[in-house]
């Protein structure tokens, strides 16, 4: 499966059961929102998954080789991590993650 089908087969499932996240836009792609909040988005530029969570969350999970830093055109999002490669379980938990943090 695509990164880009995981991504929104993932998302589908998370938004039947939490009203609260939505689709919405992001540097001219489609992403996910919680509420007003961006939550993550899918393969910008080859990234896969890219979803907000706690700067020191993002460090550990670079530091453990599970995602890289996101940089869009050179800039680090400390908030932000992309994980390349579609895991379906991994996926879902970050996301799950992310909303979370975003929601709090």
């Amino acid at each position: 499966m695509t990164a880009e089908k995981l991504f929104w087969s993932l998302a589908a499932e998370l938004r039947a059961a939490d009203s609260r996240i939505v689709e919405s836009t992001i540097m001219n792609g489609r992403c996910l929102r919680v509420g007003s909040e961006f939550l993550a988005l899918v393969d910008y530029k080859g990234s896969g998954l890219v979803v907000k969570l706690p700067k020191a969350r993002v460090a550990e999970l670079i530091e453990a080789g599970i995602g890289a830093p996101f940089a869009p055109a050179g800039r680090v999002f400390r908030e932000w991590l992309s994980v390349p490669k579609p895991d379906r379980r991994r996926w879902r938990a970050l996301l799950e993650e992310g909303i979370e943090f975003v929601a709090a």
